[in-house]
């Protein structure tokens, strides 16, 4: 059991780094003139593929409900945000934790996650439950 908790905290942290990084390299792309705005549309086309990739990795090699997946991965992104984006990525910036957490995209982006997780978990779930009882 401790071995799918820490598998799926691993995948998690996979996640967040692939949305970490197409967040970031969107600055050095300008293609709007507000550069926030350009990089949170970026995060949420990316955090799609990033969030099944992630979900498809841990369920080639473990098992846990898609709703625990996807709360797992939330809660590590906004734990590796607190201790490492905010910190690194946003302060260093002029920005605070308050102006991370109080926006609103976050909260849509968190739950974004969250259902593309449980989604595509429960899709891949029903999928081999099927080809099992073949």
């Amino acid at each position: 059991m401790i071995n799918n908790k820490l598998f799926s905290i691993v995948c998690a942290i996979l996640v967040w780094i692939l949305g970490v990084s197409f967040y970031l390299l969107s600055f050095y792309i300008p293609i709007l003139e507000n550069p926030e705005l350009q990089s949170n549309i970026v995060l949420v086309l990316a955090i799609i593929p990033s969030a099944c990739l992630g979900t498809y990795w841990f369920y080639t090699n473990g098992y846990m409900k898609p709703a625990v997946l996807a709360l797992t991965f939330v809660i590590v992104a906004t734990v590796l945000d607190v201790f490492i984006t905010v910190p690194v990525f946003i302060m260093t910036y002029g920005g605070s934790y308050s102006e991370f957490f109080g926006d609103p995209m976050f909260y849509t982006i968190l739950v974004e996650f969250y259902f593309i997780v449980w989604y595509y978990g429960s899709y891949l779930t029903k999928k081999t439950a099927t080809l099992n009882k073949l």
